[in-house]
């Protein structure tokens, strides 16, 4: 049987780095086996539907580079994929396992629930749940006789469906991450199938589409441990036990300070979800490791060894290269710890391996951005040689770059003004007057032209080299100083210098 595997997001808000690690890892093992990734959108909780949130998942795995083979955007044998669409199919199942006797009506009103738990709460449970020591004190179809059963249908009576747990059962499966898994079903609580509105809640809806969807490996978060003998038993219930797919529970991914949360980016100061995310209904814009200037491969590739390596110590991968390497028994059992340094340590090595000729456009439009005009000429291809070794993440080609398209607005006069004097001030005035007579201009000349000035007024070159910097280029960064003066020109140099010399002055 051919590899299926899904991944399967709420359209609820942004894409966590940890939800599109699922998805890298389903993409990896279906890429590996010659099988199929699909994305099923998981719609049915309409209250926490957020508009446009679907289309900007597929805009993530776009960017991502791990686009899917069946979705509701890119069609399938097996659509539709969003379970708000495929409402009428789960109705059936649900009504079936309550004529086997392994789901049961429930007519409690939410009134009716709320004092269950007020009355039911002690120190010891403070928060009871539905399950088999409490069900026979409730109005459902296991307490109620069979003529008030058929009235309160006959009377369009609001109604879920929920699980008959079993009270003394062990449910085990094996998992391809922790191997064996054992659970006692009695203290599972019999969790709603069929919502009154007559959609499918999570349980029931992921069984019946991945039996429909003909899945066969289903890889996801070790949060749904605890929903995993709901799950089973569904399956065994539904006469599809042998059709189960093969399940890995993939580890948590951990902050600082425990599981790292889609709040947690404003807390640490890093990116926490693929791209920006800003919430419709509140307009607060969540930054994106795409708009932080993350390369895509990078970011790929960090979140394949957050979990995961392939036992050599080797920590660069193209996809290629993971596609063949990647084995979900090396997946770790326990949480992985994300580091920020570590993911731009990733970000700067991509940048550095990375050919001019692919950086040019991403740098280009990156410039773009903050309105810098520039040309994808040679002249940027030589620019972007010239300093893609310092830039860590893709937004530092504009302080890197910028003042070669346009001259600083400030200067770091602060930087220049600790070691400032009357010898140094007369040693610019002077450089800038023999740099404007030089006729051969090259870095090798304006080099030489330096030195032998700073011997004459016997100041060590060291000295001046900053404050040369800084009134070309703003600040203490960028490569040789004398190669920006021979990039810039004669004519801006000498301004720069002219300008800077005034700004020291006025600022002293």
């Amino acid at each position: 049987m051919s590899v299926r595997v899904r991944f399967a997001p709420s359209p609820t808000g942004g894409l966590h780095l940890g939800g599109v690690r699922t998805v890298l890892y389903n993409y990896l093992f279906a890429r590996q086996h010659g099988g199929q990734f699909i994305v099923r959108i998981e719609d049915t909780d309409q209250n926490r539907y957020v508009p446009g949130a679907e289309q900007y998942i597929f805009d993530c795995l776009e960017w991502c580079g791990l686009v899917p083979d069946e979705s509701p955007l890119h069609g399938g044998a097996f659509g539709p994929y969003r379970q708000s669409e495929r409402k009428s199919i789960y109705r059936k199942y649900a009504e079936e396992l309550v004529e086997k006797g392994y789901a049961y009506y429930a007519f409690d009103t939410p009134e009716e629930l709320e004092q269950m738990r007020k009355s039911l709460a002690s120190p010891e449970n403070p928060n009871p749940q539905y399950d088999h020591t409490v069900r026979k004190k409730m109005r459902n179809s296991l307490s109620l006789t069979a003529a008030e059963v058929k009235q309160l249908l006959d009377d369009q009576t609001p109604h879920v469906i929920r699980i008959k747990m079993p009270e003394n059962e062990v449910v085990a499966f094996e998992d391809m991450i922790r191997g064996t898994i054992e659970n006692e079903c009695g203290l599972v609580d019999d969790k709603v199938l069929l919502k009154a509105d007559g959609m499918p809640t999570y349980h029931l809806a992921v069984v019946v589409d991945d039996y429909l969807m003909k899945i066969t490996h289903a890889f996801r978060g070790e949060e749904w441990l605890p929903s995993a003998p709901v799950h089973v038993l569904l399956w065994r219930y539904l006469g599809w036990g042998k059709d189960m797919p093969k399940w890995a529970h993939l580890p948590l991914i951990l902050g600082p300070n425990g599981k790292l949360s889609k709040r947690d980016g404003a807390k640490y100061g890093f990116p926490v979800f693929a791209m920006n995310w800003k919430d419709p209904k509140n307009d607060e814009l969540t930054e994106g490791f795409k708009e932080k200037g993350f390369l895509p491969e990078a970011f790929v590739n960090l979140l394949a060894l957050l979990g995961w390596n392939d036992g050599s110590g080797k920590e660069l991968f193209t996809i290629e290269e993971l596609i063949q390497s990647f084995d979900m028994n090396r997946v770790h059992k326990g949480g992985a710890k994300f580091d920020y340094d570590k993911a731009k340590w990733f970000n700067q090595e991509w940048i550095k391996n990375k050919s001019v000729a692919d950086l040019a456009p991403l740098v280009h439009h990156v410039l773009h951005q903050k309105r810098i005009k520039t040309s994808m000429d040679d002249r940027l291809s030589m620019l972007i040689n010239l300093v893609k070794d310092r830039c860590v993440l893709l937004t530092d080609f504009e302080q890197q770059l910028g003042y070669f398209y346009q001259r600083p607005e400030r200067i770091d006069t602060e930087a220049i003004k600790v070691k400032w004097n009357e010898d140094k001030k007369q040693f610019f005035i002077q450089f800038a007057g023999q740099l404007s007579a030089l006729e051969e201009w090259s870095f090798q000349n304006i080099e030489q032209v330096f030195k032998t000035s700073a011997e004459v007024a016997a100041i060590k070159p060291g000295e001046l080299q900053l404050p040369f910097r800084i009134m070309l280029v703003g600040g203490k960064f960028g490569p040789a100083v004398f190669q920006i003066a021979e990039i810039l020109g004669k004519e801006e140099t000498v301004k720069r210098i002219e300008a800077g010399i005034e700004l020291i002055i006025s600022n002293s």
